[in-house]
């Protein structure tokens, strides 16, 4: 296992979290590659005063397959997405300069993915991202949940693989283990009185996922939007196959960037009297007003809880959001990086996460 784990500026501290996990797997607790996998700090990056910038790899990685963990969003470094980005591209230079074996791109959330529809005058922002990083020498990018299936073609497997792991899985675990617990709960509680609600017609497959993960009615939200505006909704229509008062909603989404359409949907779902409704997300982007706007819901009794994976960091995680539950990814991350430096099948990590046999497992254990 001739491999380290390394990481951008922006990403740093996520990393050394993902090494830790990794440690505690028995696979590498007291191996003699334990001491070897934690380079997360010989990446340096040196900034110019023309505001040019170099990065410097302080130790040799001849011969390494290197797994670099990288975001372009905000982060913990504080550094903007351009910087962020173009900092990334000059690591993988580095890197192929210092002939590693293999460089794979660990960007749990990819910035840019949303621009990726194309239009006869309009860049498409995610190409640009994955060409430039398979053309540099990344032979492997991983990734959380795609903002579209679609994306996943724009890399040709011949020169870099593409692995879009369903994070998803992340959040449903937390919702058996936090809200549900056992099976009892979820036949006489959750199929009767849950219902899972997508924030557009286009978020319906992600929301359907998770409708039929645990046994529930599906509520499809369409919204109609302002397109001469970024982030801006409309009005929303409500479709669902039975009423909804007095039933949990939770509205299922990829990430939730100024919460404009999260806004409607909420006040829209209100006026049909459930019995509470929640947030669950996978890449919280939260830029401003989201993180005012869903404090000022939840204060007014509109919003009751929100779930969230840490694959963005925001300063919000901490305290400056009511009822914000963060569910962390590190210990998936690592697994993934196990599965592949071991060369185990991947296939798990992809299937449909079986709500009823997880809680048998966990009651069984318990």
């Amino acid at each position: 296992m001739n491999f380290i784990i390394t990481a951008t500026r922006s990403m740093r501290a996520y990393a050394v979290q993902v090494v830790e996990q990794l440690l505690k797997l028995p696979e590498f607790n007291n191996t003699k590659d334990a001491k070897d996998v934690n380079a997360v700090q010989i990446l340096k990056t040196d900034i110019f005063a023309d505001g040019e910038m170099e990065v410097v790899i302080e130790e040799s990685i001849r011969g390494k397959d290197v797994i670099l963990f990288t975001s372009c969003a905000r982060n913990e470094a504080d550094i903007d997405v351009n910087t962020a980005k173009i900092e990334l591209y000059h690591t993988i230079d580095a890197l192929k300069r210092g002939q590693a074996r293999k460089i794979i791109v660990f960007e749990p959330y990819v910035s840019c993915s949303r621009s990726d529809r194309t239009a006869r005058r309009s860049s498409v922002g995610l190409w640009c991202h994955l060409k430039t990083l398979a053309s540099m020498g990344t032979e492997h990018f991983i990734t959380y949940q795609l903002h579209s299936d679609k994306s996943k073609s724009m890399l040709d497997p011949n020169i870099c693989v593409i692995d879009d792991i369903p994070g998803h899985t992340l959040l449903k675990r937390h919702l058996c283990d936090v809200y549900i617990r056992n099976r009892e709960f979820l036949v006489n509680e959750v199929r009767p009185r849950w219902a899972f609600c997508s924030v557009d017609a286009g978020g319906e497959k992600l929301a359907r996922d998770f409708a039929n993960a645990f046994g529930t009615p599906l509520v499809v939200a369409h919204k109609q939007r302002d397109y001469t505006k970024v982030n801006t909704v409309d009005s929303v229509n409500i479709l669902s196959a039975e009423p909804l008062e007095g039933k949990v909603l939770w509205i299922v989404d990829d990430m939730v960037d100024t919460g404009g359409s999260v806004k409607s949907l909420i006040r829209a779902l209100y006026a049909l009297k459930p019995k509470e409704v929640n947030i669950i997300i996978m890449h919280a982007l939260f830029s401003s007003p989201a993180s005012t706007m869903l404090n000022q819901f939840i204060a007014e009794g509109l919003l009751n809880r929100i779930v969230v994976s840490d694959t963005v960091y925001h300063p919000c995680f901490t305290n400056q959001i009511n009822n914000l539950e963060v569910v962390p990814s590190a210990n998936l991350s690592a697994k993934i990086i196990r599965n592949i430096v071991m060369s185990r099948p991947m296939g798990k990590l992809f299937k449909a996460f079986n709500v009823e046999k997880y809680l048998n497992s966990q009651q069984s254990q318990a």
